[in-house]
């Protein structure tokens, strides 16, 4: 099972060094990397080109302009030719050096189409600092009505499907990623499969993390909500915030 990573970047120069490292030291055999930068204008595309010296058979990498970050995912979904979609964000890291071989074992073992796990969020300034832990927990199509998602880049998801069922919604800024997993878990029937273990350690302070862009996350999550006529849309939202709660209290005590 071929796994295609995506990468997408935007003047992150600081960042996007330690994503890539995580991505290729993966035990896996069968990995392609697309990384897909948005024209930086800081010092991203050099420190990318340091970053895979050596590995540019493995990785394709393309630094073009865009219109943001779902553009930019959905360039690397149709450049990709795995089996298997799976998202490291630039200021993330997968979390182990086995973490793409356990998915793909899950999956085989599942035959799932979608396969979702558990992902910590670490400190900006400490990555070893961690601030909140996000265990998926089973899956439900009720708990979707309910506000309940999985993270997203814990989220490896066949090709086939992604192009069967659609691909990111770039009219959203903030929650094209909320747009998609309601169409996949909800609409679209998929068998899914849980992996009980972290695959993700992700730095707080991203665009859905920033206390700033709370406002247009709210607007276009009742957006999405509505478009797929969850009613009342406002409880469905804030059951989605409830869902999140316990997994502040796990972090503080665990």
């Amino acid at each position: 099972m071929k796994v295609s990573i995506i990468t997408s970047s935007y003047n992150r120069e600081q960042t996007i060094g330690g994503c890539i490292e995580s991505v290729l030291a993966q035990d896996y055999p069968d990995i392609e990397y697309i990384i897909v930068d948005g024209a930086s204008n800081d010092k991203s595309v050099e420190a990318i080109k340091g970053a895979i010296a050596g590995h540019e058979d493995k990785v394709k990498f393309v630094s073009e302009p865009d219109r943001g970050m779902y553009e930019a995912i959905n360039k690397g979904i149709r450049m990709a030719t795995g089996d298997v979609i799976g998202l490291c964000h630039s200021d993330d890291f997968i979390y182990s050096r086995d973490t793409v071989s356990h998915v793909v074992k899950k999956m085989e073992e599942t035959g799932c189409d979608f396969l979702y796990a558990d992902g910590i969020f670490v400190s900006e300034q400490n990555t070893e600092k961690v601030i909140r832990k996000w265990i998926g927990g089973s899956y439900a199509r009720w708990k979707v009505r309910c506000g309940w998602l999985p993270l997203h880049p814990t989220c490896y998801i066949k090709r086939e499907v992604m192009m069967r069922c659609g691909l990111y919604d770039e009219s959203y800024k903030i929650a094209a990623d909320t747009n998609l997993l309601v169409n996949y878990l909800y609409n679209c029937h998929l068998k899914v499969a849980y992996l009980p273990e972290f695959v993700t350690r992700m730095r707080m302070g991203g665009m859905s993390t920033d206390s700033a862009k709370r406002k247009k996350m709210w607007d276009e999550d009742i957006r999405v909500y509505k478009g797929y006529g969850f009613k009342p849309v406002i409880l469905t939202k804030l059951m989605k915030m409830a869902w999140k709660v316990p997994q502040f209290i796990k972090a503080k005590f665990m």
